[in-house]
């Protein structure tokens, strides 16, 4: 008996030490684990690499969106964000180990140094890039460097036995958040916004500014594929279009707190018709101005239901420059509505969102997602229904292309096969091309895509991709011809509007956001909501 009284205190002793040791300070067991890894582990490690896995791993116990940021990524996301960097002004494409130059900025050093379109990159200051295994990445970062420090470039030029050398100034060079900003006929506009940075309000306004002057009096927004950026940003552009005193946002942190973000009352189209053209990869910042925008009833939304990020990254920087995007907030939009959607079952499952979507046949035909009662919300002049819940829902829907969204289309592009297509088809018929297409109007008036080039590139990509459209799948060639035309219109005149132009004239929600500006009783039924939601009446 004794002893069995002596096994049932050790095992209580065990057991009274165990809760001790579970109530320890969290901290202080996070650096005794790393400690005991330091003295105990069989080989060497790398604390620093541990500690990043360890925060990393708390992250991920959080919600999708927070994320840790390494030095090295803080300071080029920090660059990304500026809205400028020191470079030299141009665009350039990788074949087969060989370095060209598609575009040159007019504006820029490049230009004004005699870089030409076409040139192949041989050196940079003095070290070859020829079969070197370089990648796009590495020939940007010898490019890039200190404003006002020169850089050497050796090319090979059409119609020249020997290379050239060109000696270029780096400048700073703006890296524009507007995509393009043009006139489709005399009284509309279009602006392609594609991240909110610092610099977004200074080119919103100016671009806004050149539309005006121009006879803009109706304006298309397209946030498709913006992933979002700076609140602030996003506050500026919506500033453009609403009254002073409007509300955004609001933000509610974990304290409870509400914090309201409202307009100033200094922007450049606060009347005039507004379309929104959004897809499931616009998110965050961009769902920010496009649900301010609904909700007071200032704009119809068109394409379809947003991405769904409704909470709010604090950067919360460490001693050693590392960042926590840590989120700090949920912001809701002005009729009150969260548009966060569900997270609980992990980052996984969140990530397969668009597959849901795809698979669930949301994305090619209205009406396969709809929202509960209990996330029902009303605009605050037209009192129209909208949700939250999970994205913004358009008030006309467009289905997606299936060919251009697919995993062939995406293979295919990433590949650069397209790119690589148009660029050895501009180099060998430059001269004529121009001849016959002197300017770009009657480039994408006449120009068509050859069959066999369209055929040429689905059996190239075939040899390495799984699932390719057969060479007669009319659609796939249709879809392949838009993306084809573009990069060869880019590669052939001066500019970089081009291949939007291109892009946009094929885009089904551009052409629905045209038809509806053109239609004052429909953009006013839509507004209103008492329209039908589909493509075509």
């Amino acid at each position: 008996m004794r002893y069995i009284d002596k096994i049932a205190l050790t095992i209580l002793g065990s057991l009274l030490t165990l809760t001790v040791r579970a109530q320890m300070n969290p901290k202080a067991k996070l650096q005794d684990a790393l400690k005991m890894i330091q003295d105990n582990y069989v080989d060497p490690v790398n604390d620093e690499r541990l500690v990043d896995v360890a925060i990393k791993s708390m992250l991920s116990n959080l919600d999708p969106h927070s994320s840790y940021i390494s030095r090295e990524e803080a300071e080029s996301l920090n660059q990304a964000m500026s809205g400028s960097f020191a470079g030299i002004g141009v665009q350039f494409l990788m074949v087969n180990d060989s370095t060209f130059v598609t575009g040159i900025n007019p504006d820029g050093p490049a230009a004004r140094a005699g870089l030409r379109q076409g040139d192949r990159i041989l050196r940079i200051d003095n070290l070859s890039i020829i079969g070197k295994g370089l990648k796009n990445q590495n020939i940007m970062v010898m490019l890039r460097g200190e404003k006002g420090k020169a850089v050497e470039l050796q090319v090979m030029r059409d119609g020249r036995d020997v290379p050239v050398k060109i000696k270029v100034v780096r400048e700073q060079i703006a890296d524009l958040s507007i995509r393009t900003s043009y006139m489709v006929g005399k009284e509309i506009g279009y602006i392609s916004l594609s991240i909110f940075s610092e610099s977004t309000r200074r080119e919103m306004d100016a671009a806004l500014k050149k539309l005006k002057a121009l006879g803009m009096k109706k304006l298309i927004l397209d946030l498709q594929g913006n992933g979002g950026g700076y609140v602030q940003a996003a506050i500026g552009v919506a500033d453009e279009f609403l009254p002073k005193e409007s509300l955004v946002f609001y933000s509610v942190g974990h304290d409870g707190a509400k914090d309201n973000y409202a307009t100033g009352g200094f922007g450049q189209f606060m009347t005039g018709d507004l379309v929104v053209l959004i897809d499931e990869s616009t998110a965050s910042s961009s769902e920010i101005v496009t649900g301010a925008l609904q909700d007071w009833d200032r704009a119809v939304v068109i394409g379809r239901r947003s991405f769904g990020k409704g909470v709010m990254q604090k950067p919360l920087s460490m001693a050693d420059g590392s960042v926590l995007q840590l989120t700090g907030a949920r912001y809701y939009t002005p009729s009150g509505r969260s548009i966060q959607k569900p997270y609980a079952k992990g980052k996984e499952d969140y990530a397969e969102d668009f597959n849901r979507r795809m698979a669930s046949g949301e994305l090619k035909e209205e009406g396969h997602f709809s929202f509960p009662d209990s996330l029902k919300f009303n605009t605050l002049t037209y009192k129209k229904t909208v949700y939250g819940g999970g994205g913004i829902m358009p008030d006309r829907f467009v289905p997606i292309d299936n060919n251009l969204y697919s995993i062939w289309m995406n293979n295919v592009m990433g590949s650069g096969l397209v790119t690589k297509a148009s660029f050895d088809f501009v180099q060998s018929n430059r001269s004529s091309l121009l001849r016959k297409y002197p300017d770009f109007t009657t480039f994408n008036s006449f120009f068509k895509a050859d069959d066999k080039v369209l055929e040429k590139i689905i059996q190239e990509a075939a040899l390495s991709f799984k699932d390719m459209p057969q060479t007669s799948d009319k659609a796939a060639k249709k879809s392949l011809s838009v993306e084809f035309k573009a990069e060869t219109a880019q590669l052939l005149y001066p500019g970089k509007d081009h291949q939007f132009l291109v892009r946009n004239e094929a885009n089904e929600s551009f052409l629905s956001a045209v038809q509806i500006l053109k239609d004052q009783f429909l953009y006013n039924r839509l507004l209103k909501g008492i329209a039908k939601s589909q493509t075509k009446e």
